[in-house]
């Protein structure tokens, strides 16, 4: 007997459980948002736009998933609280609706050299079980196969019981697989000592080329006055003695010029004061000066795969551990689906998924050893998407910054897949983007702006694609922008020859780079554009190269001590007000004693997450209220690093506070786009394309010939493009050779020559495809890159 049909349509009710539909964000106020509210909704696919610096980052980073991880933080328990960083709550009036918040940003991996591809996931611990368990000659458990365990041996007696007491002899060993060389970084450093002295030179004629040494310092007096050797000899004529004395010497306490001091040769020395420090946060010609004095060799007893002996000893299938990390991803997934033992089935499963996670994110033309710290930001942003991919977890909040960043159009097509499959599982997905095709697939677009820094902070649109395309937002004018090819392209004024390259995948590369022009080089992830660049042109040729190495400081940097600007303000300071410069530094003399020149006091709470208040003695202004009254052109030196670049550059270009040298660093930072950046702004609180756009100001001051950009429109909204090439332009104008490493169509339809490389990644690549002017690439639509270039010019 059938049944009946219902003839209620009444749909039911929905669950209470169901209603909570959105993250609702009310009032937020972190960094430049002015008041922001906004609803996002969940199980969605939400893209953030707006120029750079108008707040995408300070409300999806800063705020929301800020929150949501200080409130994941508070479940544990206090004991467990105290090993976790302490986060502040943001400074919103609401926020509601917030889940489990997984956060997937550019942050380069650590630059560790021992971090790898392979030690960041999770494949190179199966691996060594792998081998552990099926290598032959059997030569330990998986530790004996980590290039970060080393192995150890130790014998000691002990005092056994059996009876009567009586001491035994113990031997210890623990077998581990670094290279006792190299202690696991594959590569051997050394300084070249040509960059430290000129050896035709007495050290009283200034023989040391090292900064702080020169002038006849307390750094020189130590060496000239110690009475190991004749300061007045060329450090040529020295003997094998007197040169270990000046090199090598241990320290030693002694008395030198009437004062008691350690002396201790240049070469610990260096090593203690400079090479320890990270190299980012060191001041510019610091920077420059150990970029050129450290040589790296690769370890001649591992041949650099950081491995000891043994563990290259051991095989499976005729190769080892070794090998099985060199190969290419995808070959190795290969490789390890020829592997058949029963015994460890589950392992070689789990493997074969991580493996082919690599290969279907795009990632398969790397190797399980490349440095981490190698990775470009888009690269490393999709190592980390590796974990979340195979992932269990439903209704969690994938945060992204930039997926796209060094993605060839190519690739940008399976990066938008990826995004829906993570969607399409139950999640929200945030992501803050200016590629229009990411922004295409979006289910909801927030907008901010409408300008940068103070000009910005504010929601202008919030709806669908279409909705933003009609808006009359910066972004919505925008969204359609299409360059076009230039009519004539300049001609070059000579040429920089490349021959026999062959750094990483490059087979054997000829070519002859133009100088005097705009020259793209571009192709897909992976094809071999960097190795090309970084690792083939020639360096001395006053070359400044520009890459995607981020920016490290504490909330004490800022970019006026970045850029090295700081400077000239303090001497002009000093020089009108008759007082040592060094009171106007907050990290010097002139540091408000409270706070010592923070500008914030951070209050440990014990058991409770810490807090930071702003400094009530010298209410965040970070100097001592006595450096306050000295003053240059009627301000201080708080209110002239509470200046916009904009200001500034107006401030120091005539009467009382006329600063050339200030003027001249400053002019740069307007020209790059910076002219919103406040000088004491915390290098901290800065975007990834303000960033980098911050050290090309400071790199655009060196005397270069021929300067290389990796990715500069990373970061950059399409408006930010157009300037972007006004200042590229600017510099061919002025005699230089532009060499940018790039993906954005726009910059491409702007080149004077473009070098495609290609036809494929990693071994697929590594050979030029094309060469020529980007009207010739169109009309051939032959590569990749032609095809999506001539699509996108609508040839």
């Amino acid at each position: 007997m059938s049944k009946a049909p219902r003839t209620d349509t009444q749909p039911p009710a929905p669950h209470a459980a169901d209603s909570h539909d959105v993250i609702r964000v009310h009032g937020a106020r972190v960094n430049n948002l002015k008041d922001v509210s906004v609803e996002i909704p969940k199980r969605r696919l939400t893209v953030f736009t707006g120029v750079s610096g108008s707040g995408k980052s300070s409300l999806v980073f800063g705020t929301v998933a800020a929150e949501s991880q200080r409130l994941i933080n508070e479940t544990y328990s206090a004991f467990v609280q105290g090993f976790m960083p302490t986060l502040a709550r943001p400074e919103v009036d609401v926020l509601d609706g917030l889940t489990t918040a997984i956060i997937v940003d550019q942050q380069r991996m650590g630059a560790d050299p021992r971090s790898t591809v392979g030690t960041a996931t999770d494949a190179n611990a199966m691996l060594r079980i792998l081998f552990s368990r099926l290598g032959k000659p059997y030569v330990g458990p998986p530790g004996a196969f980590a290039f970060n365990v080393p192995s150890v041996s130790a014998s000691g007696a002990i005092k056994v019981e059996r009876g009567a007491k009586k001491a035994e002899k113990v031997t210890f060993n623990k077998v581990g697989g670094m290279c006792p060389r190299c202690e696991g970084r594959g590569s051997v450093s050394d300084l070249d000592l040509a960059q430290l002295y000129d050896d035709s030179k007495s050290i009283n004629e200034g023989a040391f080329t090292i900064p702080g040494f020169t002038g006849g310092g307390w750094n020189s007096r130590l060496y000239a006055e110690s009475g190991f050797f004749d300061p007045d000899k060329p450090i040529r004529t020295f003997t094998k003695r007197q040169l270990h004395d000046l090199l090598h010497r241990e320290p030693i306490r002694m008395k030198i010029a009437g004062i008691n001091m350690t002396y201790e040769g240049l070469i610990p020395r260096i090593q203690k004061s400079m090479l320890s420090k990270d190299k980012e946060a060191m001041q510019p010609h610091i920077r420059a000066f150990v970029e050129r004095a450290v040589t790296f060799a690769i370890c001649p007893d591992c041949d650099g795969t950081r491995l000891a002996a043994h563990a290259r000893s051991s095989k499976i299938k005729k190769l080892s551990i070794a090998d099985a990390c060199r190969m290419e991803i995808r070959d190795l997934a290969e490789w390890v689906r020829g592997i058949e033992d029963r015994s460890v089935a589950p392992l070689l499963t789990a493997l074969q998924q991580t493996l082919d996670s690599f290969v279907e994110i795009g990632l398969g033309y790397l190797s399980l050893d490349r440095p981490a710290g190698t990775l470009s930001g888009g690269e490393a942003q999709r190592v980390k998407m590796i974990r979340h991919l195979g992932s269990s977890l439903t209704d969690v909040t994938y945060v992204f910054d930039e997926p796209t960043a060094g993605l060839h159009p190519h690739d940008i097509q399976r990066m938008n897949d990826l995004l829906r499959r993570l969607r399409d599982k139950g999640n929200t997905v945030l992501v803050v983007e200016h590629k229009p095709e990411v922004i295409e697939i979006a289910d909801h677009v927030v907008d901010l702006g409408p300008g940068a820094g103070t000009g910005g902070g504010t929601v202008c649109f919030e709806g669908t694609v279409d909705g933003l395309r009609g808006s009359d937002t910066v972004t919505g004018r925008h969204l359609d922008d299409r360059s076009s090819l230039k009519e004539t392209v300049r001609k070059p004024t000579g040429v920089l020859e490349i021959r026999g390259a062959a750094v990483n995948n490059l087979q054997d590369v000829d070519v002859d780079i133009p100088l005097g022009v705009l020259t793209v080089i571009t192709g897909v992830a992976g094809s071999g554009k960097s190795s090309l660049v970084h690792g083939s042109v020639p360096a001395g040729l006053g070359v400044v190269s520009v890459d995607q190495s981020p920016i490290r400081g504490s909330r004490r940097s800022n970019p006026a001590t970045y850029t090295g600007l700081l400077d000239p303000i303090r001497k002009a300071f000093a020089k009108v007000n008759g007082v040592k410069p060094a009171l106007f530094s907050a990290n010097s003399e002139g540091a408000c004693p409270t706070c010592n020149g923070a500008g914030v006091l951070y209050t440990d709470l014990g058991m409770m997450a810490g807090v930071a208040s702003t400094c009530e003695d010298c209410e965040g202004k970070r100097f001592d209220a006595s450096v306050l009254e000295y003053r240059l052109g009627g301000r201080d030196i708080s209110e002239v690093l509470a200046m916009s670049v904009a200001g500034a550059l107006e401030f120091f270009a005539e009467g009382e506070a006329r600063t050339p040298a200030a003027h001249k660093v400053l002019q740069r930072l307007a020209d790059v786009g910076l002219g919103y950046l406040t000088l004491g702004q915390p290098l901290t609180t800065l975007s990834g394309g303000e960033r980098q756009r911050l050290k090309l100001a400071t790199h655009m001051g060196e005397k270069g010939g021929v300067y290389v950009l990796d990715e500069p429109t990373a970061g950059l909204h399409l408006a930010d493009v157009e300037q972007l090439l006004g200042l590229l332009d600017g510099l061919v104008d002025a005699g230089k050779s532009v060499i940018v490493v790039e993906h954005h169509q726009a910059v491409m339809a702007h080149a004077d020559w473009i070098i495609d490389l290609g036809p494929g990644a990693g071994h697929d690549g590594g050979r030029i495809v094309f060469e020529g002017t980007p009207a010739d690439l169109v009309a051939g639509r032959a590569t990749l890159t032609g095809r999506h270039l001539a699509s996108y010019v609508g040839a």
